[in-house]
């Protein structure tokens, strides 16, 4: 019986309590951690989802300034119609200019962006409004890109030349996470802010790295084209998607 005890009192050493230490504290740093990463995973996805609420706000806020230049427009096309003079058709270019102005926004980070046209991908649910900042800094880039795709290279939308437009890869539904699966002979359709809806035809898809953005190139042999723009899933690529108007 007391070598029984004696072994068992010679068991826990003091090797073996640091060790537990250890173990302890490891457990409790794992803990932490993976507590850390859900809370972190779920802050991100709540502010997705208010990035996709402000994105569809502003949407809907576009269609119906839309809708309101176009009834006006109707409305000045009626009166011309019963006045044929310069002064009617004057009156007529000043009304154009004032109803197609894009109203400035401004975002949390304090950059201005105006909304320039809507992007709408069927095959894949995309639905969103494209913005276009004042500096082209990366900074209000990014500041953007949180909001909704946004323009980064090119000329107005629907115009002949290369629109390209940037989107982040959520992983998920949102934004352009899907448009890596778009193929070609998809369609896309842009409508700008005159309500002018042009489809595009997908006719490529390949990946390049960060720094090379020979996809914005303006040789489109005077065709109308869009490029879009994002990560790979792992984010070490961008995919570019062209598509050329139908």
């Amino acid at each position: 019986m007391n070598q029984i005890l004696v072994t068992k009192k010679l068991y826990i050493t003091p090797e073996l309590k640091r060790k537990k230490k250890v173990y302890k504290f490891y457990f409790f740093l794992s803990v932490f951690l993976v507590f850390s990463l859900i809370s972190f995973y779920i802050y991100a996805e709540v502010d997705r989802n208010k990035s996709e609420e402000t994105s569809q706000a502003i949407l809907d806020e576009f269609n119906q300034d839309v809708n309101d230049n176009t009834l006006a427009d109707e409305d000045i096309l009626v009166a011309i119609l019963n006045d044929s003079s310069e002064e009617a058709n004057s009156n007529y270019n000043d009304t154009q200019k004032t109803v197609n102005r894009t109203n400035v926004q401004t975002t949390s980070d304090g950059f201005n962006y105006t909304t320039i046209a809507t992007i709408n991908i069927p095959k894949i649910n995309v639905n969103y409004p494209i913005l276009d900042g004042q500096t082209d800094s990366v900074e209000e880039t990014e500041s953007l890109l949180k909001i909704s795709p946004t323009k980064f290279w090119g000329p107005d939308p629907n115009e002949v030349g290369n629109f390209c437009i940037v989107g982040h890869n959520y992983r998920n539904t949102k934004f352009f996470s899907k448009v890596p699966t778009l193929q070609n002979g998809d369609y896309i359709e842009i409508t700008d802010d005159s309500g002018k809806t042009v489809r595009y035809s997908v006719y490529n898809k390949y990946e390049v790295s960060p720094d090379d953005v020979s996809c914005t190139s303006q040789l489109t042999n005077g065709k109308t084209e869009i490029t879009l723009i994002t990560c790979t899933n792992d984010s070490k690529l961008r995919v570019i998607v062209k598509a050329r108007a139908v």
